[in-house]
């Protein structure tokens, strides 16, 4: 009986924490996408300020997110 408890609590603890990952994984690889294509971008644009508006973005970018997450807790 000890047994069937331990399980229905780990399961959900390991769908939250799997779900949590994927969250992460999704926030780091759209920060990861804005870097590549900003960079392509400012290559063709040609503007050295567009490559540093782009940096900037993806970094407040992840800042709000990270900030949001951390106060939605």
């Amino acid at each position: 009986m000890a047994t069937d408890v331990d399980r229905s609590t780990h399961r959900p603890a390991s769908a939250q924490r799997r779900s949590a990952n994927v969250r992460t994984a999704a926030v780091r690889a759209s920060i990861a996408v804005v870097f590549f294509f900003g960079i392509i971008a400012s290559k063709y644009m040609g503007d050295p300020t567009t490559a540093i508006g782009v940096i900037g973005s993806a970094v407040l970018l992840y800042l709000v997110v990270a900030i949001g997450r951390h106060l939605r807790k």
